[in-house]
């Protein structure tokens, strides 16, 4: 088992989860000869709007505790609580209420993990914080500057892969982190778990939002935003005349009317849905489900397509606001003097990367072109471009 990682002994607090990645993590690297410690982050603990019985925190402690021993290394428990309501879920309400679909995970990695618990791991002399993710760094000197950088660079277990999930790392943050098990297979790592004794040998992987769980997402919203109820659920048909509309800018979402479509039911507030989704609209009686095509919050109207292949669900590209570019590799940055780059792109966890262009416009705004229409492309995600070999160049939110 080889592993892209310095084997001086340095000091490495590990974020136990309870989980089997997180362990085998832990255990590689004192296998290296570092000094590991193990630390939980208690991050989540209000109940509202969680499904039954999901991931309680207080059993993951247990697990990471059991773990820790069976490794003997030093155990702390850390509660970051208050960060990760205001800089995590706070952000998700507001995105919400926007008419957005934030990604809770990738701003967890940023403002969490690597940022607050990567803190307090310096505080307890880390030299590096390390986490279970399927994914991995390297160092190489950038032929535009001469300079070092590190690279962030998809996992070797393309069904576990998790480098889009820290698509928003920076430079600073990778410079203290590993990535022990970026280099193995999922089945591998039950199996390490499993003849080591690890208690975390059989543990079903966590789903849901990052530290929250399963959610029944219009309870959980509804802490802050308000059910709307009667608003109108409007479908459009697929003959449409805007999507033959050659002045359509194929980079931007479609903009409809009540009176381009007809009602067909009626929801409780349009900040409750998503593009794609197909659950939760409770209209029968047509031939194929009805899929989210686009929401309105100010008006509060939901408008809906028949069938998974439905013109409005697909787009050939999106734009990402100024701000919101984000370069894990500042030396690759763009520039509007720059020539379009071909890069491999994805718009959600475990989508397949997708051949597309990235150029800067005038105004500074990234666009991104893809070769072939994405399906469900939603404004509040993360978009991420990939070299070809794997490395993750850069990032940014979906504006529309």
């Amino acid at each position: 088992m080889e592993h892209n990682i310095p084997k001086d002994k340095k000091r490495v607090v590990v974020g136990l989860s309870g989980g089997v990645d997180s362990s085998v993590a832990a255990w590689v690297l004192k296998q290296q000869g570092y000094d590991v410690v193990g630390m939980f982050m208690r991050n989540w603990h209000d109940t509202t709007g969680t499904l039954a019985g999901d991931c309680p925190w207080y059993d993951d402690r247990v697990f990471a505790e059991l773990v820790a021993k069976k490794l003997d290394i030093e155990f702390h428990f850390i509660d970051l609580s208050d960060q990760y309501r205001r800089r995590v879920v706070d952000y998700m309400f507001a995105e919400y209420g926007r008419g957005r679909t934030p990604n809770p995970d990738v701003l967890c990695n940023r403002e969490i993990k690597f940022d607050a618990f990567l803190k307090a791991a310096l505080e307890l002399g880390a030299d590096y914080v390390a986490t279970g993710h399927y994914c991995k760094t390297d160092t190489v000197v950038s032929p535009v500057d001469g300079k070092p950088y590190h690279r962030l660079i998809a996992g070797d277990d393309s069904n576990k892969d998790q480098s889009y999930f820290l698509c928003q790392l920076n430079q600073e943050q990778l410079a203290k982190t590993l990535f022990p098990i970026g280099d193995l297979e999922k089945p591998e790592v039950r199996r390490i778990a499993a003849e080591q004794g690890l208690a975390t040998a059989e543990r079903k992987d966590s789903q849901g939002i990052c530290f929250v769980g399963k959610v029944d997402l219009p309870v959980f919203l509804q802490q802050k935003l308000a059910a709307r109820p009667g608003g109108a659920i409007i479908e459009i048909p697929q003959d449409w005349p805007g999507y033959a509309d050659p002045a359509h800018n194929p980079c931007s979402p479609y903009t409809y009317r009540e009176s381009d479509g007809t009602k067909v039911g009626e929801h409780n507030g349009a900040h409750f849905y998503t593009i794609g989704q197909r659950k939760g609209l409770n209209v029968g009686g047509k031939p194929e489900p009805l899929f989210v095509i686009a929401t309105d919050v100010e008006r509060n109207v939901i408008y809906v397509g028949m069938g998974d292949r439905h013109p409005g669900l697909y787009r050939r590209g999106l734009r990402i606001r100024p701000d919101e570019m984000h370069w894990i590799r500042p030396d690759l940055r763009m520039t509007v003097s720059d020539s379009p780059r071909e890069y491999l792109v994805r718009i959600r966890y475990r989508q397949p990367l997708q051949r597309a262009t990235l150029h800067i416009d005038n105004d500074g705004w990234g666009v991104i072109d893809f070769a072939e229409p994405q399906r469900g492309v939603t404004a509040g995600q993360f978009a991420a471009w990939y070299a070809p070999d794997g490395e993750l160049i850069g990032s940014g939110v979906i504006d529309a």
